[in-house]
């Protein structure tokens, strides 16, 4: 049997893509190599959103291109933004590259790759106007009980530093009829969390006379979906009517990625994000105020051009006030393209660097909190495993995103109440009380 290796880069809707190019393939005949050392076919699904994923990426094709000479028959195929983005280049600058895909033409790649036969002509490519959801591809899912849910593609939004809408194109809805029939497909699998995804999932429905808040309506009624999660929002479309569905929907998990960018009120109109500090707070107050229990998390980017050391401070001080659960947080990385690659007063890097530290060391400070106040709490945990760091526990999430390692015994997929007994900025720790009760009847 000839076989594959998908390597993947960046977001969710990334994550997402290679469980549909892993079906594909699968589909094809193909069975999954457990490194690219021992596959006929290796995919790299890319990301260009920053730098790092870039030289990553280049270190991988490095390695790859090294076995192609060794192996001439090896395929490499290169989908993803950072192949959308340098579509004019990609196959001179990296000669070693078979097939190359955009984001939206992934159901073409088994096409490319001569229908299963690897007749490959070098050099095939999609175009824009190609763009289809992925969705009507078979499926190989991580876990058996969550699955992610394309319900968009694209971004209206027109963000400086951001190149996604250049290498996504403009924004589509998917017709929610579609969804609904595939999350219901899911809960009869086994599914019991679901993640809507969109690059800016609010926003959904507006070229079909819908909404996000009737989807997560719709979603919550289906029957055996005990989760629903969505990412990734925009500040400016969390409306009113989003906020009264996420508090009213039972299946609606109290957790909301919320992206900050900055707590500068000018760097964010620079930054083209059309709200101000104020408004954002006045946001995440509202929505704590209306979804008892919330959690939020968010993005932040520090260095960017013309960031002053006031406007630093005040991003220190939008981070503390909300009291974030967690944060990604990232040095500005130019994107060519992007109208602030151009934008004078780059900011240097050791500047950026001394910045990342201080905001890490505020959103630890202040995770660090929030989780403590959990402990002697119960909390749902839906069991994705065993622990990464001790594999005699159990790790999962709760209801709010958070991982939890705990004792006891459990299958993948369970829901388990867990008392929480100790916590880190980024984890809790506990015992199943279901094991507490047992060890608790067994003394009496």
């Amino acid at each position: 049997m000839r076989r594959y290796h998908v390597t993947t880069f960046g977001c969710q809707m990334n994550a997402h893509d290679s469980e549909r190019i892993k079906g594909m393939l699968e589909e094809l005949g193909l069975g999954e190599a457990p490194s690219p050392d021992d596959a006929d076919v290796v995919v790299f699904n890319t990301c260009t959103i920053r730098e790092k994923p870039d030289t990553k990426f280049a270190a991988y094709m490095g390695d790859a291109a090294a076995r192609k000479r060794e192996r001439p028959d090896l395929v490499i195929a290169v989908g993803g933004c950072y192949a959308e983005a340098q579509r004019e280049r990609l196959f001179s600058m990296y000669p070693s590259v078979d097939v190359a895909f955009g984001p939206g033409t992934i159901p073409h790649l088994a096409e490319w790759l001569g229908a299963g036969g690897f007749g490959v002509a070098r050099g095939a490519w999609g175009t824009a106007e190609e763009r289809t959801f992925a969705a009507g591809l078979p499926q190989h899912r991580q876990r058996s009980f969550q699955a992610w849910v394309q319900i968009s593609m694209g971004c209206n939004s027109v963000c400086s530093y951001c190149i996604v809408p250049a290498v996504r194109g403009r924004e589509v809805s998917r017709r929610p009829g579609d969804v609904l029939a595939e999350i219901s497909q899911l809960a009869a699998q086994g599914v019991r969390e679901v993640t809507l995804l969109g690059q800016n999932v609010n926003s959904y429905g507006r070229d079909l006379q819908t909404s996000f808040a009737e989807l997560l309506r719709a979603v919550d009624a289906v029957a055996g979906v005990d989760r629903i999660r969505f990412t990734s929002p925009h500040p400016k479309d969390f409306r009113r009517d989003v906020i009264e569905a996420m508090g009213e929907c039972a299946s609606v998990c109290e957790h909301a990625h919320l992206p900050l960018q900055s707590g500068s009120t000018r760097i964010l109109k620079a930054m083209r994000r059309t709200y101000s500090r104020e408004r954002y707070v006045e946001l995440a107050t509202a929505m704590r105020a209306a979804i008892p229990d919330l959690a939020l998390s968010t993005d932040v980017i520090v260095g960017f051009p013309g960031e002053s050391e006031d406007d630093f401070r005040e991003t220190l001080e939008v981070v503390a006030e909300v009291g974030f659960d967690s944060a990604f947080t990232f040095v500005y990385s130019p994107r060519q393209g992007t109208e602030a690659a151009a934008m004078p007063d780059q900011i240097d890097e050791e500047v950026k660097r001394d910045r990342i530290e201080r905001l890490v060391e505020v959103v630890q400070r202040g995770a660090a909190e929030r989780n403590a106040s959990r402990v002697g709490l119960v909390e749902e945990v839906l069991v994705e495993g065993p622990s990464r760091t001790d594999p005699s526990l159990l790790r999962g999430r709760t209801r709010r995103n958070t991982t939890v390692n705990f004792t006891g015994s459990a299958e993948p997929g369970e829901l388990v109440d867990v008392l929480i007994e100790r916590a880190t900025s980024t984890t809790l720790a506990g015992a199943a009380v279901r094991e507490l009760q047992a060890a608790s009847a067994a003394r009496s």
